[in-house]
């Protein structure tokens, strides 16, 4: 009988208030969850939660399962007496009715299994649909340090293989009641029929219980080592050709090659034992099978002989010690997928009960426009207790002004960006936005009142027109060739084969960074944000590039907000004011030319900046490095 399917414990929670920790790491260590289960009840009651919108379905398919059960018992009986009463009497004209009453049955029988795969596997899909939105939900609604804590590709498997290790769960729990059913009617009618002939055709169910317990202690181990070194198989290949790239360029080929070489042997090694304990498994069943029949053929055939039972009843305890030892199969073999749904929904549902670090108060406040005032009050911050990444930061931007960010690598920079687009929350202090706690805005509104470009341009599949108006799908064509315009990108989409209409490769492979990181201000700048942050985000243009976009910002930040992070300082000298970062605190402050003739840390980074060092930081590092500062040594890390 085919089954159709649907296709999968424990999170670090912070606490306090609205906010909630810094995020948990994932419980993804293998042996945490082969505990070799096959009942999880808190599982099996939150799966069951997503099956009762369905349980007009759920208890259709029930149905069926019994009405087919009853088929398979009531088959062999009716044969019995097909046999007995009429093709031994001779009485050929009784069969006129009973033939009908046995084709009806086998109709019924078709019908019913029918019924149950298509309602099974229709209540399955849904719930697996169901599930898949929801967690897609809730992944794109966790906070920022949840990613940073734990690895895309494991989360990844968590929707993916879990979910669908899931797919099964509901199935096998119906046809184990169907087997269940099975095995009392046939037990029931073959004692019915004959109560010595069933013990002694029986008999050899104590011995089948032995095979199984001893199966199962060995097949387990087997079954586990498989899923591990599949596991490791898989890992390995991600890793690689994520990497192929560095992999190449570091000449590893073949040295990965023996490593995946070697996992894929230790693979081959546990599926070829697993295959050998069901190598072991099915042939000793049939064996059983066989004993089985044998005595029914032995001892029932005397019996006839003794006229103590009919031809027919013989016949009928042939049939049902064959269909005996099917239902036994299924739910020894269910044994092995029901172990591995319960680790699935128990790591499903340990992801669905991270709650995100960062909440919408019940009074927080939905800004539908702002003027872009920018002011920071004795902000501090660590991503982990023993490393404060900013500590007592004051900075005051007025709306409309362009503020640049400058300092050595790690002195806070990209945190601040972070800070104010709410990824996470400070730790000591408070940032306003036009005066009001931006913990005290819904996340939804803040987000809409800014637009950050990244260092590193992130495009997604789909056309440039689709990705250009990615943060605002409302624009329209005209506001979207006018962002491209204004950042210079206009004419090499336009040379593109389709224009706007260009489907992009992954990650946007078919441009050149540059050309990416322009599609990326176009996206930015079409979203029409009162804040514009830009981290780094001219690090990997060309100089003619830049240039454009310089000139292109001048008129797009007027009246609007920016706040720019700052890789070359020559690209900031217009800014209405430079605040230098250092060790996470603001060290300096005033307009370019204040800060080189000050004479402080901006003035040295600007002179190595001016010597045409690419990296700008790195001659300061060394200088730091080499003089008497405790200080920069052990908290500051250069490029």
């Amino acid at each position: 009988m085919m089954h159709g399917g649907f296709g999968g414990g424990r999170w670090m929670r912070g606490g306090g208030g609205y906010r909630r920790g810094m995020g948990g790491r994932l419980g993804m260590d293998r042996e945490e969850y082969e505990d070799g289960r096959v009942y999880n009840h808190k599982v099996v009651t939150r799966l069951f939660r997503y099956v009762l919108p369905h349980r007009a379905r759920l208890l259709l398919t029930l149905a069926a399962v019994m009405v087919y059960t009853a088929t398979v018992v009531a088959l062999p009986w009716m044969i019995a007496k097909i046999i007995d009463d009429y093709v031994r009497e001779g009485d050929l004209s009784g069969l006129n009715v009973v033939v009908p009453i046995f084709v009806g049955l086998a109709l019924l029988q078709y019908g019913s299994q029918y019924v149950h795969l298509r309602t099974m596997s229709f209540v399955g899909q849904k719930v697996l649909y169901t599930l898949r939105v929801r967690l897609f939900r809730h992944l794109q609604r966790l906070s920022m340090s949840f990613y940073n804590r734990n690895e895309v590709g494991r989360v990844m498997s968590r929707v993916q293989n879990d979910v669908s290790q899931l797919q099964e769960f509901l199935s096998i729990v119906v046809i184990t009641i169907a087997d269940v059913l099975s095995l009392v009617g046939i037990i029931t009618a073959m004692t019915l029929m004959n109560a010595r002939l069933a013990a002694v055709t029986l008999s050899v169910i104590p011995v089948l219980f032995v095979v199984m317990v001893v199966w199962q202690r060995y097949a387990r181990r087997a079954f586990m080592r498989a899923r591990r070194a599949i596991s490791e198989v898989n890992a390995n290949l991600q890793e690689n050709i994520s990497g192929v790239r560095v992999v190449q360029s570091m000449n590893r080929e073949n040295a990965n090659i023996r490593s995946f070489g070697s996992a894929n042997s230790e693979n081959l090694g546990a599926n070829l034992e697993a295959v050998r304990m069901q190598a072991v498994l099915f042939p000793s069943v049939e064996f059983l099978s066989a004993v089985g029949l044998a005595l029914v053929i032995v001892f029932g055939g005397s019996l006839v002989l003794d006229d103590a039972i009919e031809v027919g009843v013989l016949v009928a305890f042939a049939l049902y010690i064959q269909r005996f030892f099917e239902p036994v199969l299924n739910l020894t073999m269910q044994y092995g997928s029901l172990q591995r749904a319960m680790a699935s929904g128990a790591r499903i549902f340990e992801l669905m009960d991270v709650e995100p670090d960062l909440v919408d108060k019940p009074d927080s406040l939905n800004v539908e426009t702002v003027s872009g005032d920018v002011r920071f009050e004795g902000v501090g911050f660590h991503y982990t207790e023993e490393e404060p990444v900013l500590r007592g930061v004051d900075m005051n931007i007025p709306a409309g002004h362009t503020v640049a960010l400058v300092g050595p690598t790690g002195a806070g920079k990209t945190t601040i960006v972070s800070l104010l687009m709410r990824f996470y929350d400070v730790r000591e202090g408070r940032i306003l936005l036009d005066g009001v706690d931006i913990r005290d805005i819904t996340l939804d509104s803040l987000t809409m009142q800014m637009a950050v470009v990244p260092q590193e341009p992130y495009l997604f599949s789909g056309t440039v027109r689709e990705n250009i108006r990615y943060n605002r799908t409302g624009a329209s064509d005209e506001d979207v060739a006018r962002a491209a315009e204004a950042v210079g990108a206009h004419d090499f989409i336009m040379k593109m084969d389709k224009g706007y209409d260009t489907p992009l490769q992954e990650r946007g492979g078919n441009l050149s960074v540059g050309q990416r990181q322009l599609i990326s201000f176009a996206r930015a700048l079409v979203a029409d944000p009162r804040v514009l942050l830009l981290d780094e985000a001219t690090a990997n243009i060309d100089t003619y590039t830049e240039t454009l976009i310089q000139r292109a910002l001048d008129e797009l930040l007027r009246d609007r907000t920016a706040i720019v992070i700052a890789h070359r300082l020559s690209t900031i000298r217009n800014a209405d004011s430079i605040i230098v970062l250092d060790n996470g605190q603001v060290v300096e402050e005033g307009r370019h030319a204040e800060l080189v003739a000050g004479g402080g840390l901006y003035a040295r980074l600007y002179s190595y900046s001016a010597e045409g060092s690419d990296a700008d930081y790195a001659h300061y590092a060394n200088h730091r490095i080499q003089s008497n500062d405790p200080e920069g040594t052990s908290r500051v890390r250069f490029t």
